[in-house]
């Protein structure tokens, strides 16, 4: 079985994925939007970018790291 990856340089790449903001965000762009891959090598991974820059980076998780991480924010 091969790795994961664990980011992909453009999220762009992800391509007919929809992005959705953070529940808590201002409307500032200050916040992290996430999506779920359904298609390619991506699909079942949970896709995080940042909302300033949308055509930047995204970090990739499996779902079960990311419910992990939400749940040590509370």
């Amino acid at each position: 079985m091969s790795a994961l990856p664990r980011h992909i340089d453009a999220s762009t790449s992800l391509h007919g994925v929809r992005w959705l903001r953070s529940s808590r965000s201002t409307g500032m762009n200050n916040c992290v939007e996430t999506a779920r891959p359904t298609a390619g090598r991506w699909t079942g991974l949970v896709a995080v970018r940042d909302s300033k820059n949308v055509s930047g980076p995204a970090l990739l998780f499996t779902p079960d790291a990311w419910e992990e991480f939400l749940t040590g924010l509370s």
